[in-house]
């Protein structure tokens, strides 16, 4: 029997499957930068003035790089950085972090501040094709630009590893403010490139991201797939991104689980609203104000027309089963499941790495 770790918050847990029931195991595989080029690129950062660093999502590249800053100020004997994060990740970074490292809570209204450097690891998306720095302070700060991006998606479908049309709102959303940026790209063994300026200029590593994700296998019926780090999956919202990466090699009458802890719950308020009756597809569509995860709200809505999704995570059933989504108790039962309703004879696609992948047919 092969034994598959799989991430699931911040634990990995194991797949028991079969080899007769193991059709492949899909993860990306790009190239690592060696360690004296990430420090020579580094040096572009200018740390004899005061700098803050606000991290927009914490992963472990993400770490490595403020790792590396902090030991450039101590050789330099320059001031660490002030760093700034979501309130809720504040115990996490400092058990990673020297006692001496300013880390508090990122609280601020509008982000004109020409000390500020964003700092993130790219993700895909399904609006915009990319998450980057520009999508993710648009996302937080530009709620009217964000309805406009909405408005432009070029369909009802997630478009991952695709520049939209819609970009070029994220992009002169953020010229207008003087900040810097480190957008760096990643695999689960480490950081693959990076770069360092404004924000709106992402195009060139957003396209070799892409290239290097890209894995194009046959048309699947069935797929277990986990985000590959908990950064992504903290949030049901956040976590679907791993499945719009996968979803278009997905068979009609497919079944696909999605193992995302989900640990500070929904995360959005559009999903909350439809829970709650509030909100319905129908007005998304024809949205005249922008909800945060709307477009998410609408993709999951499109492609359960196509197939099934199963979701392992710790988020109440009653709000899943209004989603459409099947709960499932843990990854053995997620197993269970497929050989139960799909056949004893089943072959499973395994996707250990679904935020850092994009999956193509053959």
């Amino acid at each position: 029997m092969p034994e598959i770790w799989l991430n699931y918050g911040q634990n990995e847990v194991v797949l028991d499957i079969q080899q007769e029931n193991l059709n492949e195991k899909s993860s990306d595989g790009n190239k690592l930068l060696e360690e004296s080029k990430i420090d020579e690129k580094l040096d572009a950062l200018d740390l004899s003035k005061p700098v803050e660093i606000a991290i927009l999502n914490y992963t472990n590249s993400v770490q490595k790089i403020l790792t590396k800053i902090f030991k450039k100020c101590e050789e330099r004997s320059f001031s660490n950085p002030k760093i700034f994060v979501n309130k809720r990740i504040i115990p996490l970074v400092k058990s990673n972090n020297s006692e001496s490292i300013s880390i508090n809570e990122f609280e601020q209204d509008e982000i004109s501040n020409a000390n500020l450097t964003f700092l993130s690891e790219m993700e895909f998306d399904g609006l915009f094709g990319f998450e980057t720095i520009a999508t993710r302070l648009l996302k937080q700060f530009g709620k009217s630009e964000m309805l406009d991006a909405f408005k432009k998606r070029e369909s009802d479908l997630p478009i991952p590893g695709k520049v939209g049309s819609n970009m070029q709102f994220a992009e002169k959303f953020v010229d207008d403010f003087e900040i810097s940026s480190i957008e760096i790209i990643a695999n689960a063994k480490g950081i693959s490139d990076f770069s360092i300026g404004h924000p709106k200029n992402s195009t060139s590593l957003s396209q070799s991201f892409a290239n290097s994700c890209v894995k194009t296998i046959d048309r699947q019926r069935t797929m277990i797939i986990s985000t590959g780090k908990d950064a992504s999956n903290e949030t049901l919202n956040v976590s679907l991104n791993s499945l719009w990466n996968c979803y278009s090699i997905v068979k009609n009458q497919g079944f696909v689980v999605l193992l995302a802890e989900c640990l500070n719950g929904i995360g959005s308020d559009a999903f909350q609203q439809f829970i709650d009756g509030t909100l319905t597809i129908e007005r998304v569509k024809n949205a005249t104000k922008y909800v945060d995860g709307m477009e998410n709200l609408l993709y999951l809505s499109e492609i359960q027309k196509k197939f099934q999704v199963g979701l392992v995570s710790v988020l109440p059933e009653i709000y899943l089963k209004k989603l459409g989504i099947i709960p499932i108790g843990g990854v053995k039962k997620s197993m269970d499941y497929i050989l139960k309703n799909l056949g004893q004879r089943q072959k499973v696609e395994v996707v250990n790495d679904g935020a850092r992948v994009l999956l193509r047919e053959n």
